[in-house]
């Protein structure tokens, strides 16, 4: 099984604490809101931190009606709703595995020419294939004050737009990981 660094949360700009599993899928159902196609988020966490439970949310809120499971064995689910969502979990994948079995190249172009949104759990064998030029926003999730509360980190290569910061934004964490 290979070795999946986590980011550490310092790295990340913005940062949202929710409440239970649902506070995470609410968080998620308001960022679908955010997607129009083309989008590739990226998923950190150790295992169990709600990353399948936070792709759950973005599918509940771009009405999916498939039942939304973890694709660690399957490598790749697929689902339909207002945007297809492409759910891949890469943490069985070396990091220099090649992914054109899987059918990567194919759902990049899809989510490049708009008709797709990737979720990506694990994404460090996706890296090369994203190149320097491709924008993407990642996520980390960090246990929040209760045993089922998270901190939802984020940051964007190149950027964060700027409704994802507003969505990252709240009174009473700040918005800064360095505060």
């Amino acid at each position: 099984m290979a070795d999946h660094p986590i980011p550490s949360a310092e790295e990340f700009v913005f940062r949202r604490e929710v409440h239970g599993p649902e506070g995470t899928i609410q968080l998620a159902e308001e960022a679908s809101g955010l997607l129009r196609g083309g989008e590739i988020i990226l998923l950190h966490g150790k295992l169990g931190a709600g990353k399948t439970c936070f792709t759950q949310g973005l599918c509940r809120g771009l009405d999916v009606t498939q039942g939304v499971v973890s694709p660690t064995f399957t490598l790749v689910n697929t689902y339909s709703g207002r945007l297809l969502v492409h759910h891949l979990d890469f943490y069985r994948i070396e990091p220099e595995a090649d992914l054109m079995d899987i059918g990567v190249p194919d759902i990049l172009d899809q989510v490049w020419d708009g008709a797709a949104v990737a979720v990506v759990e694990w994404p460090d064998p996706l890296m090369p294939e994203l190149g320097k030029d491709v924008p993407f926003l990642e996520l980390l999730a960090t246990r929040g004050a209760g045993p089922d509360d998270r901190i939802w980190h984020l940051r964007g290569v190149p950027t964060i737009p700027d409704r994802w910061a507003d969505l990252f934004t709240d009174g009473d964490v700040p918005t800064s990981s360095g505060e």
